[in-house]
């Protein structure tokens, strides 16, 4: 797949980036090196490659909940507000960018 301007500025709009002329050839120029290196990775014979099907033998190590006094003090100095047993925090986005 040839990456050239018209796939940039189709990627920027999808992206809603605004990218100069100068970044666009840049751009194409890096992604068709990216796509060079995976078109070389589809020439590998990997035919007596056994599959991964796992990585390591780690597993997640939890720790139970415990009650901390300074930390939920702090977190009501944090967080004074309450609505409906939820912590009020200020708004993140306005109203008008989802009309």
């Amino acid at each position: 797949m040839a990456i050239n301007k018209e796939t940039i500025e189709h990627l920027a709009e999808l992206a809603r980036v605004k990218i100069s002329d100068k970044q666009k050839e840049k751009l194409a120029f890096d992604l068709e090196g990216i796509l060079g290196h995976f078109q070389e990775l589809t020439e590998l014979d990997t035919r007596d490659v056994s599959p991964v099907t796992g990585g390591t033998d780690l597993m997640n190590v939890f720790k139970d909940d415990e009650e901390n006094d300074e930390l939920l003090s702090k977190g009501k100095d944090a967080f004074p507000e309450k609505e409906k047993g939820f912590l009020k925090v200020p708004a993140v986005f306005d109203k008008s960018d989802h009309e």
